[in-house]
C-alpha cells in the first residue's frame, strides 16, 4: 500500500499542541508509516468539538535511540516510540471543525482520527477551507 499524501494526528493535550507549534516536533507511539515530505494535519478538541488547528510537513522521523537522554526519558514515561520532526508547522488562526469537512460523513471520530490517512484531494479540500479562516506561521 502506498503512503498516503497526508494524515491526521489528533493531539490529546494543550501542552502537546504547544510543543508541536513551539518546537515543530511530535512524539508518538503510532505505528503508521510516515515519510519525509508528507503533510500532517493536526486535530485537537476545541469548543467546537474536534477541529483542525494546523498542519506541518514531515522533515525527519527519529527512533527513541536517536534522541537525547531527556527525550528518551520522556518517551519511556509516555510509551512513545518515535519523534516526528517537522520542516515547518502552520497554525490556523481559526480552528476548522471536523463537522464542517467531508469527515462529518464518516464514522471516524475522537481517537480514531489519530493517524487517519488523507488523500491528496481531501488534503487540498481541508487546506482550502482552513485558508479561508487564514493561517499563521508558527
Amino acid at each position: 500500500m502506498a503512503t498516503p499524501k497526508g494524515l491526521i494526528l489528533r493531539i490529546a493535550t494543550k501542552e502537546w499542541v504547544n510543543q508541536v507549534f513551539d518546537y515543530a516536533i511530535y512524539y508518538t507511539s503510532a505505528r503508521r508509516k510516515m515519510s519525509a515530505g508528507q503533510t500532517v494535519l493536526f486535530v485537537h478538541k476545541t469548543e467546537f468539538g474536534d477541529a483542525f488547528i494546523g498542519y506541518g510537513e514531515v522533515g525527519n522521523i527519529c527512533t527513541v535511540e536517536e534522541l537525547s537522554e531527556v527525550e528518551r526519558s520522556l518517551c519511556e514515561k509516555w510509551g512513545w516510540k518515535k519523534a516526528i520532526e517537522f520542516k515547518y508547522v502552520i497554525r490556523f488562526e481559526e480552528p476548522l471543525p471536523i463537522k464542517e469537512t467531508f469527515l462529518k460523513n464518516l464514522k471516524v471520530k475522537g481517537r480514531s482520527l489519530h493517524c487517519f490517512p488523507i488523500s491528496e484531494e481531501d488534503l487540498n479540500q481541508i487546506m482550502n477551507a482552513a485558508e479561508k479562516g487564514k493561517c499563521k506561521k508558527a
